[in-house]
């Protein structure tokens, strides 16, 4: 393939061709040898040994990961940069005595301007924190070396007593895995083969045993597995026996499976929840002991649960809650006031000024006089209370009532349970401002929200926003070929101002009365309002949206939204002639429904999302995460819509609003795996498919009525359209650009002398109705707060009907084909509260591309084959 430039498409010479090809290889070349020279052999001292390789052998039925993970010393890493040599590049400028001696200095100076400053205490605390910083900087040098070797890593020194050490605790993994008859040994004399092809220039083997370098072998005999063979109880208190024995179908444990310790655990929490949750307030892990006895039977494991009385003797006390107070301003306090009381379902609520709806707060509340201590009603509460959003934190303690108040039967107790809430800011203003550089404009930007808590009374947050930027854009329609040559490319700045309102109330708004028992599922309404203005070179642009949400939680990761109402309205105010004409020929030369986003549209709709995510925001857990989006829209358009409808090509800005009937669904599938406290390997499916429900008869003509067309056509609002491309998509391609299938987008350059050129367009974007695209990703830490990944994805976007565009259409026998692939390297600035994002991505297959589509060969920075990426936080 012929490398184009994005601007004016003419051939360019690749990035590593000719000359500079011979250059870059002969430089890798130089530079693999400087880092061979760097040997860490050179940093042992006598009697010391690199440890180069561990392996683990003989395991047939056991978990090899969970194996080497227990090995007390690891090699050196690699992946994806040779650690140990960047530690000692940074060591061989390093000077610890100097480093030393800077400390010291630095010590006595501030100490003498301490003792200066005298009584000063202001000047004295200045000059502390300035000393604090200083010898921090240093000694942290002095215990982990300069910041270079603090990126790579110090050679791993072999320590025998950590090998065995690894053998200790590689076989008490293996007896907690039911191998009762297993062992374990470790061979550390095995030297090490290596592959150095530099010894070729010395005429020595390129293949040679290092004896400073040392494998460790663990070989693991396994012996046979025991299984259950027989599960008893042994429980001395009725009560407790009675609630345990009828919870056997959850049971963990069942005969037949294997011993494992792990699920020993699990079923010790499982039975201490059990009975927390059924009134058992008192009750701990430590009263089970789960004995096993392997005397009986070959291989098979007699497993006996026993449930001791409590210390005292006696029977396990069952608590019921006496009293429910809950503090709506915890934290405040007014001397010489009391809080003054409301009470409500049995429930007091305590305030100097009530401001909180106490129904509102009633319908959160799970915990409640006369019920049984449950455990996780207590935890249920905390989550609805936190999730409505009014309080800085709430907690739910509990005081056992003693004395004459007490109860007489002593298997009985009492809680009063003290809901602590502390209310947050009622008014929190969030103000945004950045700027670009695109296009030799300056372009800056701001967004500001205003969320209002408990507005009405009843816990609802009322949310303002309002957000304005303004960006470079060349004005690329109508350019000659010479303007491009000669870089004469008008820029100008486009301005995108929006407003939206949000309303969200603590409960379904519903005409009839809620029961309580969906207060679990912390319900809730919102209301939303959007209005958002683009003025571009090209056109000018209005959307309005108006939803209508139900939301729900039916599990702590789960979250159900439900839109029985959605409606937009998008209006073209005006359009630019010369870009009316280019996305005419694009409609008539390649079938491009670009077009179609410049209409104006009505779009009613109803849609519903399921999402399941059991990560957190920092994304550091092995999680799932599932999103199931469904949408259909326009179904009521015969009740008042007549076709044919009417589009005039010269006068967009006339239109009628048109309405298109349509479904849409899409699904997005995300796995982390934490393969070590901080490298995840993740990887993320997805796909969706758009259609329009019945076709539409669409008339197209002049405003003067000329020229015109009725088409039967088959049209779905662009905005619901699929695309590809971008920073949470294929990187290497720009946002929504990407597609569809193998089909080369083209535009048309007027040279000087009147004739026109036909060269690629990476500008415009693509719409399709069916997507398939993924991604794998490798992240792994680079140097304190900044992080890296490796990653590839692929993925495209085609047409569902038969397209006039070759190889847009998706077809079962071409599809896996026109799957784009792009790879690339990416920086995580991981600030705690923030986390920015660059990733470079270059394509490496182009289905579109002429001849060999393979064009990593012609890898370069420019627009038309890399990506750079900004964003905030994970791309998935």
């Amino acid at each position: 393939m012929i490398p184009y430039s994005q601007l004016n498409g003419w051939p360019q010479r690749a990035l590593f061709s000719g000359k500079l090809t011979s250059g870059l290889a002969l430089g890798s070349l130089l530079l693999a040898g400087g880092l061979s020279a760097c040997s860490p052999l050179k940093l042992l001292k006598p009697g010391q040994r690199l440890l180069s390789r561990v392996k683990v052998e003989g395991t047939q039925n056991a978990d090899t990961e969970r194996l080497q993970a227990l090995v007390q010393q690891k090699p050196n890493s690699t992946f994806p940069l040779p650690k140990v040599a960047i530690y000692q590049l940074g060591r061989s400028f390093y000077n610890q005595e100097r480093i030393q001696r800077k400390l010291d200095e630095d010590r006595t100076h501030y100490d003498g301007l301490i003792k200066a400053a005298g009584t000063d205490s202001a000047e004295v605390g200045k000059l502390l924190t300035k000393r604090e910083r200083h010898t921090r900087r240093h000694q942290l040098a002095l215990d982990k070396g300069n910041s270079i070797m603090r990126l790579g890593e110090a050679p791993v020194i072999y320590d025998s007593s950590l090998t065995a050490v690894s053998v200790t605790q590689l076989a008490i993994f293996l007896k907690s895995k039911g191998f009762f008859r297993s062992s374990v040994s470790a061979t550390d004399t095995v030297p090490t083969e290596r592959f150095a092809p530099f010894r070729i220039f010395a005429l020595k083997s390129p293949f040679h045993t290092d004896s400073q370098r040392v494998t460790v072998v663990y070989r693991i005999q396994e012996g046979p597995a025991f299984h259950y063979s027989q599960l008893d109880y042994d429980i001395a208190d009725t009560a407790v026996a009675r609630r345990v024995l009828a919870s056997q179908a959850q049971s963990l444990l069942h005969v037949g499976n294997q011993y494992d310790e792990e699920t020993i655990g699990a079923e010790r929490n499982r039975i201490e929840a059990l009975l927390k949750n059924q009134g058992f307030f008192d009750f701990r892990q430590q009263y089970i002991t789960l004995e096993a006895d392997t005397s009986f039977a070959p291989t098979t494991v007699r497993l006996r649960t026993l449930i001791s009385r409590p210390a005292r003797g006696g029977q396990h006390r069952l608590y019921t809650i006496r009293n429910v107070n809950f503090i709506t301003d915890a934290g405040l306090i007014r001397f010489g006031q009391r809080r003054d009381t409301l009470v409500r379902d049995s429930v007091r609520y305590l305030a100097y000024r009530h401001r909180f709806s106490t129904k509102a707060l009633d319908q959160k509340l799970q915990v409640r006089p006369g019920q049984p201590y449950s455990l996780a009603k207590t935890q249920q509460t905390q989550r609805q209370l936190s999730g409505l959003d009014m309080f800085r934190f709430s907690t739910v303690t509990y005081r056992r009532v003693r004395g004459p108040e007490a109860a007489a039967d002593s298997a009985q107790g009492q809680l009063d349970a003290t809901v602590n809430a502390s209310p947050a800011k009622k008014f929190q203003e969030t103000t945004e401002f950045g700027g670009t550089y695109v296009a030799r404009q300056v372009g800056p930007f701001g967004n500001v929200r205003l969320k209002v808590r408990n507005v009405f009374g009843g816990a609802e947050v009322l949310e303002f926003g309002v957000r304005a930027g303004f960006e470079g854009q060349y004005d690329l329609t109508g350019l000659t070929q010479s303007d491009v040559q000669s870089a004469n490319l008008k820029s100008q700045l486009t301005t995108q101002l929006g407003a939206n309102v949000n309303l969200v109330l603590p409960q379904f708004l519903v005409p009839w009365r809620a029961n309580r028992y969906l207060s679990q599922y912390n319900p809730r309404t919102r209301f939303n309002a959007s209005y958002t203005y683009v003025q571009r070179p090209e056109y000018t642009r209005t959307n309005v949206e108006g939803t209508f949400d139900y939301l729900w939680q039916p599990s702590p990761f789960a979250q159900i939204v439900l839109t029985p109402i959605d409606v937009s309205v998008i209006r073209t105010a005006s359009i630019d002639t010369s870009f009316r004409n280019t996305l005419e020929r694009l409609r008539i030369n390649q079938g491009s429904p670009l077009y179609r986003s410049f209409d104006n549209l009505f779009i009613p709709s109803f849609n519903a999302t399921y999402l399941y995510n059991s990560n957190d925001f920092t994304q550091t857990r092995s999680a799932h995460y599932l999103r199931l989006f469904a949408e259909l829209g326009g179904l009521t358009r015969g009740l008042y819509q007549q076709e044919p409808l009417t589009s005039y090509r010269n006068d967009l800005r006339s239109n009628r609003l048109k309405v298109y009937d349509f479904g849409k669904l899409t699904a997005d599938y995300r796995r982390y795996y934490k393969l070590t406290p901080s490298t995840y390997f993740v990887y993320r499916l997805a796909s969706g498919l758009a259609t329009a429900l019945s076709s539409t008869q669409l008339t197209t003509k002049n405003k003067d009525g000329s020229d015109a067309v009725t088409e039967t056509l088959y049209l779905i609002p662009y905005d619901k359209s699929l695309f590809a491309g971008g920073s949470t998509s294929v990187r290497a391609w720009k946002p929504r650009r990407l597609g569809p299938g193998s089909y080369p987008t083209t535009r048309t350059v007027k040279n000087s002398d009147g004739s026109s050129t036909i060269v690629r367009d990476y500008n415009t974007e693509q719409p399709g109705e069916v997507l398939l695209e993924g991604n794998v990703e490798y992240r792994f830490p680079i140097y304190s707060f900044i992080k890296g990944a490796v990653f590839t994805d692929f993925g495209n976007v085609w047409t569902l009907r038969n397209d006039p565009r070759p190889g847009a259409t998706f077809k079962l026998n071409e599809f896996y084909r026109q799957f784009a692939v792009g790879s690339g390297i990416g920086f995580r600035f991981d600030f705690d509260f923030l986390i920015l994002r660059l990733d470079v991505a270059t394509k490496v297959y182009d289905p579109s591309a002429t001849g060999n589509k393979w064009i990593l060969r012609n890898f370069s920075l420019r627009e038309d084959q890399s990506a750079f990426n900004l964003g905030i936080g994970y791309p998935f």
